[in-house]
Order: C-alpha cells, then structure tokens, then sequence
C-alpha cells in the first residue's frame, strides 16, 4: 500500500493538514481521509465527527507508513481527492491500516 500512497502523492491527489482537509470535505472534493495513529484525541474525533457528517470514509494509519508512504514527517491528516485512489485504498484496508 505504500506505493498507492506514494503514486496518490505523485499524482496531487492527496491533501495534507487538518484544516486543508475539512475544507476539501466541505467542497465535497476529498473522498477518504486518513488519520495518523499518533494523532491527537482531539484531531482524531474532530475528524471522525466531519467525516461523519460529509458521509467520508476514515481510516487510522501507522504513524510511520504514512510518513514514509508520502516522503513526508510529522503527517497527521491527509485526505484523497481521486475517488479511484480512494476505492482501491479501502478495499486494501485490512493489511495496513486500523478501519473505523
């Protein structure tokens, strides 16, 4: 799964940032958001609550795989703008990621 989020990356269809992402949520432009386990409670329900209202699906991530996975540190919350991308993540889910 790294290399679909390294190519998501490539690609410009992956969004960083707590508030980059609710403003894609609220434009209706990110379909998948993911959440670093690392992540504080309050990120984490402050997002678990927007993705819930928009109807997004959510997964939490390790830490380190996500960083890795983006050629980035300190990541905390990224969003999928490609529906695609999104979809081939979540069918992928049990292997690397704790779903919600």
């Amino acid at each position: 799964m790294r290399g679909v989020l390294g190519l998501t990356q490539r690609a410009r269809k992956l969004i960083t940032g707590t508030d980059i992402v609710i403003k894609g949520l609220q434009k209706q432009e990110v379909y998948l958001v993911l959440v670093s386990s690392d992540a504080s409670n309050n990120t984490k329900k402050k997002m678990t609550d927007k993705t819930n209202f928009y109807n997004v699906s959510i997964l939490e991530i390790d830490n380190y795989l996500l960083n890795q996975s983006i050629g980035k540190v300190n990541v905390k919350v990224c969003g999928i703008t490609d529906e695609g991308l999104a979809n081939l993540l979540l069918s992928k889910k049990g292997v690397w990621c704790y779903a919600k």
